[in-house]
C-alpha cells in the first residue's frame, strides 16, 4: 500500500537537506510502539514540485510526498497520526491524503528510483563503512541481500533478485547529508525479477538500504 501526501506550499525555504525533517515527522505520525524496528519494512520519498534556490528548495505549488509499507497497522498508524498533526516544517502542511493499492507487477519489474539508492556496508578490520553504486559488481548481491532479509522478516518466500538496470547509462551520483553524516547513494533504475509477491513488495519497503530514512524509494 502507498500513502500519496498532498502538501501546501512552503512559507520559509526548505534547506537542500530536508530528510531528516521529513523523517522526522513520519515518526511523528506513527507514535512510539514496536513498529519503530532495526529494520524498515517501509519506505519514504523525498518532496516532488521542488523549484531550485541558491539556498534551498522552493515549493510555490506545494509538494508531493509517499509512505509505502505491507504493514497495515503502520498504515493505519499514520494516516491517524496525519490527520491529528498535518504540520510538517517550513510552513508545509498535509492538504490531502489518497490511498494506492499495491499494483501487479508480474514476475519481473523494472522499476524508476524516485530517491537515490543507498548502499553500505561495514567491512571487517575496516573503521569505516564502504558504498556500493551501480558499476561495482558487488552492488546488485547487496540489494538482493537487503529485499531478500525483509522478505523473511515479513514472513514472505525469498525468491527475488533486485538488479542495477545494466543498460541505463545516465547514473547520477548524490551525497545526502542526514544526522551529521555524508551518506552517498545513486540514481539510477532497477529490475526486480522472482515471485510476483515479492515484487510487489519490493515497491513497497524500497531498494537498498536506509529506507526508512528516504533512500531507494521506488516508482
Amino acid at each position: 500500500m502507498r500513502i500519496w501526501l498532498t502538501l501546501s506550499p512552503n512559507q520559509e525555504i526548505v534547506p537542500f537537506n530536508y530528510q531528516q525533517s521529513l523523517v522526522g515527522a513520519f515518526h511523528k505520525w506513527l507514535g512510539e510502539n514496536e513498529l519503530h524496528d532495526d529494520i524498515s519494512l517501509y519506505s519514504l520519498s523525498w518532496l516532488e514540485g521542488a523549484h531550485y534556490r541558491r539556498d534551498g528548495f522552493d515549493f510555490p505549488n506545494g509538494a508531493g510526498f509517499f509512505i509505502s509499507s505491507p504493514l497495515k497497522e503502520l498504515n493505519q498508524k499514520v494516516i491517524q497520526g496525519i490527520f491529528e498533526g498535518q504540520h510538517i516544517n517550513w510552513g508545509m502542511n498535509v492538504k490531502e491524503v489518497t490511498i494506492q493499492v499495491t499494483p501487479d507487477f508480474g514476475n519481473r519489474y523494472r522499476f524508476v528510483v524516485q530517491s537515490p539508492v543507498f548502499i553500505q556496508r561495514r567491512i571487517e578490520g575496516s573503521k569505516h563503512p564502504q558504498y556500493f553504486f551501480p558499476p561495482d559488481p558487488e552492488a546488485n548481491g547487496c540489494l538482493t541481500e537487503t529485499l531478500k532479509n525483509k522478505l523473511r522478516r515479513f514472513g514472505l518466500p525469498s525468491d527475488v533478485a533486485v538488479a542495477f538496470d545494466p543498460q541505463y547509462n545516465k547514473v547520477c551520483y548524490k551525497k545526502v547529508r542526514f544526522n551529521q553524516l555524508d551518506l552517498r547513494a545513486a540514481f539510477c533504475p532497477v529490475i526486480v525479477q522472482g515471485d510476483e509477491r515479492a515484487v510487489q513488495f519490493a515497491w513497497e519497503v524500497g531498494v537498498g538500504n536506509s529506507t526508512g530514512i528516504g533512500f531507494g524509494a521506488l516508482r
